[in-house]
């Protein structure tokens, strides 16, 4: 409507000068011609002479192109306006229309969106159509649904998990308690050996929930950033003998700084080495372990192999998995080898920071791991560099 009145004005605005001038210079050109009957003899008789009626003439014609003029531009204006009314009208309907057919796939993805909930993920807005801003806009929606849908998946087997776990313990400690209280011959000694299982069930509840804590602290957007050096954690956290056959370790530490958390990347070599010492081969026979840092194409990098029994390659994805533990069941009365969240915690620690970590099941039994962090960040200078000397 504005660029329409405007189109409209500057229109008018040019007729009316041209007409102005038209109607200046027909007037002119009629005030300098005799006006019939206006010639007569002068007194000494010589040719015709004009006679004053010629500014009369003049003024007459002047007076009739102007109303003629402003009758046109009132006739030109009315029809404007009459024709800017109905390109209005015209404009309306069809915008309506036009707006409407566009935007139907929005309004179908909007109705779509609101009945898709928590308990029906799977559902996809699957819109249809030339590749256009809508369709990318619902191709975008439907690959968040899919991050949303594993992510809820993820979490309600995590959820159901960690009651399992969690309810085991308690199940225990109450199952023990519940014996000792029921037996009317119970001496000091069963009541003590009654307290240390409930002691050592409590403890095992602990480790899960610390398990816990640092798989949530591990998950979070943004660790603590501090220069850590992977050779420094892995040498103070290299397995030391004890009692029983261990397996051997070799370590091969070189220099390898990166900058991030430290207690989330000390958790993450103490938790692999765990792993490597915890799931090895046999008591009794040769196992073996093997940690390496160093720095491969400026990133810092720790690999961490060792013996054991034979993983199947299809299986390795899912040792990342909170609470998978490979060939263990949970069946009451034999011992739990771990809360089956240390590589969970490793994925999470590592995801935080930015990194990758690699596992391949070894042909002749146990992994190769390797976690391979980003190269740390130049250091910003916030003033003029000091020199000392």
């Amino acid at each position: 409507m504005v660029t329409g009145a405007v189109l409209l004005a500057l229109t008018y605005a040019l007729v009316a000068e041209d007409r102005s001038a038209t109607v200046s210079g027909a007037a002119s050109g009629a005030g300098g011609r005799p006006a019939p009957g206006d010639a007569s003899t002068g007194d000494m008789g010589s040719g015709p002479v004009l006679k004053p009626g010629a500014a009369v003439v003049e003024r007459y014609v002047r007076e009739r192109l102007t109303v003629q003029r402003d009758d046109q531009l009132h006739q030109l204006l009315i029809e404007s306006g009459i024709a800017l009314g109905v390109m209005a009208i015209a404009s309306l309907i069809l915008g309506w229309l036009v707006a409407g057919r566009v935007l139907a796939p929005l309004r179908d993805m909007a109705g779509a969106a609101r009945r898709i909930s928590a308990d029906d993920l799977h559902r996809r807005l699957a819109v249809s159509g030339p590749d256009d801003e809508l369709k990318d806009l619902a191709d975008t929606f439907d690959d968040l649904l899919a991050r949303l849908e594993g992510a809820f998946e993820a979490q309600r087997r995590f959820v159901a998990n960690a009651s399992h776990e969690l309810r085991t313990p308690l199940t225990l400690q109450q199952a023990v308690v519940d014996v000792a209280l029921a037996d009317p011959r119970a001496d000091a000694a069963s009541l003590r050996a009654a307290c240390l299982r409930v002691r050592a069930a409590g403890q095992e509840q602990e480790r899960l929930i610390e398990a816990l804590l640092v798989l949530a602290r591990g998950q979070r957007a943004e660790p603590e950033r501090e220069s850590v050096d992977l050779a420094d954690l892995a040498a103070g956290l290299l397995p030391e003998g004890g009692n029983g056959p261990r397996p051997r370790v070799d370590a091969e530490l070189a220099p390898a700084p990166l900058v991030g958390d430290p207690h989330l990347v000390g958790r993450l070599v103490s938790n692999l080495l765990e792993n490597a010492v915890r799931h090895n081969v046999s008591q009794g026979a040769d196992g073996w372990v093997t940690v390496w840092t160093g720095v491969v194409d400026g990133r810092a990098a720790l690999r961490i192999a060792n013996s054991g029994p034979v993983v199947p390659v299809d299986q390795v994805g899912a040792l990342f998995e909170p609470f998978r533990r490979l060939g263990v069941e949970r069946v009451r009365g034999r011992a739990r080898e771990g809360a089956g969240l240390g590589l969970s915690i490793v994925a999470a620690i590592v995801a935080a920071h930015g990194g990758a970590v690699e596992v391949r099941a070894r042909s002749e039994g146990g992994l190769w791991v390797e976690v391979v962090f980003p190269p740390p960040a130049p250091e910003r200078r916030t003033g003029p560099e000091r020199r000392t000397g």
